[in-house]
């Protein structure tokens, strides 16, 4: 089960950041709120402390919000499930560009989710819409199923909700489990490779350092080390794309 969930959120999260679709949507704060699972009040709240930048005014002055608002807002509730407090989520904003885009709001989220364990849960099917922010169809809890994001048990489900919400905007995606579940297995064979040679360097380059010494640089190394394997494999990713696309515009 753990490394099942582990690995389709490697899948998840590239996929996620690496996809061409950048169409804007535009949503009221009661959408965006149950697009993101939290409360209407939540999110005026976050728009007051400088959480959120403040919506683009449409008729008769009704906020619109997009893919920043929901990615920002995906990126807090990362940063609470870490233990931080409001205090220090503020700092941690305020250190940020302030033009990234979407799928870099979803690249710092994916660095600070690796900071935690798996946390599995076992929820109801109500519980599991609303974790989801969003009413789920029979079709999309069997196609969660099938990209192994939630797994039955009994009346309820196994889930990993840390991976949820990623599972969910796969549904998406125009790509099928199948072609999911291929990348996943794609992922997970280079993926242990390189961390395989990774390690090795990381244990010649502190083989003679004492073990608290090796813990303390093994816990900074981690995240540093999972932000450089994803911007490295988003770029990569982003090159081959452009170039298969260049070449079927020239045929």
């Amino acid at each position: 089960m753990r490394e099942r969930f582990h690995s389709i959120g490697e899948t998840a999260i590239l996929l996620h950041m690496t996809t061409t679709d950048t169409a804007e949507p535009t949503l009221t704060i009661d959408e965006l709120a149950a697009r993101a699972g939290v409360t209407v009040r939540t999110v005026r709240f976050y728009g007051t402390r400088g959480l959120l930048p403040p919506p683009v005014l449409g008729p008769r002055r009704v906020g619109h919000y997009g893919r920043e608002h929901l990615a920002r807002l995906a990126l807090i509730e990362e940063l609470q499930h870490q233990g931080m407090t409001l205090a220090a989520i503020e700092r941690y904003l305020k250190r940020l560009p302030d033009d990234l885009s979407p799928h870099d709001l979803a690249l710092h989220r994916a660095v600070v989710a690796s900071w935690a364990p798996e946390a599995v849960e076992r929820v109801t099917r109500e519980e599991l819409g609303r974790r989801a922010g969003r009413p789920l169809t029979d079709e999309e809890v069997e196609r969660l199923g099938a990209m192994d994001v939630v797994v039955p048990d009994g009346d309820a489900y196994r889930v990993d909700v840390g991976l949820l919400r990623l599972g969910v905007e796969l549904l998406d995606v125009p790509f099928s489990p199948e072609t999911v579940l291929a990348a996943r297995t794609a992922l997970l064979e280079h993926s242990r490779a390189a961390a395989r040679d990774l390690s090795r360097l990381l244990r010649d380059a502190v083989a003679e350092r004492e073990a608290p010494e090796v813990r303390s640089l093994s816990a900074h190394m981690h995240p540093l080390v999972v932000q450089a394997l994803l911007t490295t494999f988003q770029r990569s990713l982003r090159e081959e794309l452009r170039e298969w696309l260049d070449k079927e515009a020239g045929e």
